[in-house]
C-alpha cells in the first residue's frame, strides 16, 4: 500500500472486519431474494486495507466514493440501517449522507471534479482543518479525467487524497488488456491491490425481479 504513512492516526474505527462482511452477506441475500430494486456492487477482500485507511480519516472529513461504496459508507459512520434502506430502494450506487459527509456516484470519474471542488472550498477557508478523500478504482485511475484532477490537486496543494482500489478490472475486462498497460502509483496517493469473490455487479447468481 502506497502513501498511507504520511497521515497521523485520527480515530479508532469501530466497524470491524466481521461487521463489514456480515453487512455485505445480508445485502447479497436480499439481492438474491429479489428484494433490492436495482443493481448492487459488493465489496470483499479489502477489509483490512480499508480499516487501516479509515483510521486516518476524521469523521469531519469528506469521503467520496463510486459505485462500490458500502464499506466506505459504513467505515465513515453512515448508519447501517440507513445504508441498507438506500440499497433496498435501488440507490446502492448513489449513497449520500451529510453527517458525516459522504457522496457517491455510479458515473466513471464522476466524483473527481466534485471532490476537487470540495477540497478547493476547504482550502479557501483559513480556519479549515478538514480533508477530502476520494476512492476510485483502477479503471478510473487510468482515465484522462483522473490525471487532470490529480494534477490540479497537486498544483494547488489541495487537502485531497486519492485512494486507488485496484482489483485489476476495468468493469469486467482485465485493466492491463483494456489500456494496453497501466500507470505506476503516483506520488501522494494511496494505491492498494485486492481480489474479491464477487463479480463486477450482483452476486454471480441470476435474479429475476
Amino acid at each position: 500500500m502506497y502513501g498511507l504513512v504520511n497521515f497521523p492516526k485520527k480515530k479508532n474505527v469501530e466497524t470491524s472486519i466481521e461487521d463489514l462482511i456480515s453487512f455485505e452477506k445480508d445485502i447479497a441475500a436480499l439481492y438474491e431474494e429479489g428484494k433490492i430494486k436495482g443493481p448492487i456492487h459488493l465489496s470483499d477482500g479489502n477489509e483490512v486495507e480499508l480499516i487501516k485507511i479509515f483510521e486516518k480519516i476524521s469523521p469531519a472529513d469528506f469521503v467520496f466514493s463510486a459505485w462500490r461504496n458500502h464499506y466506505h459508507a459504513l467505515l465513515h459512520g453512515v448508519p447501517a440501517d440507513f445504508l441498507k434502506s438506500e440499497i433496498i430502494e435501488g440507490r446502492s450506487m448513489g449513497v449520500m449522507y451529510d453527517n458525516p459527509n459522504f457522496f457517491s456516484s455510479s458515473i466513471v470519474g464522476g466524483i473527481l471534479p466534485v471532490a476537487l471542488g470540495a477540497a478547493l472550498g476547504y482550502k479557501q477557508d483559513p480556519e479549515n482543518t478538514k480533508h477530502v478523500w476520494c476512492f476510485i478504482g483502477d479503471m478510473t485511475y487510468e482515465s484522462g479525467l483522473f490525471w487532470e484532477a490529480y494534477k490540479m490537486s497537486r498544483n494547488h496543494h489541495l487537502p485531497l487524497t486519492f485512494i486507488v482500489e485496484d482489483n485489476g478490472k476495468s468493469v469486467t475486462t482485465d485493466t492491463v488488456k483494456t489500456w494496453n498497460g497501466r500507470m505506476e502509483p503516483l506520488e501522494g496517493i494511496i494505491h492498494y491491490q485486492y481480489s474479491s469473490k464477487y463479480p463486477h455487479h450482483g452476486t454471480g447468481k441470476w435474479v429475476n425481479f
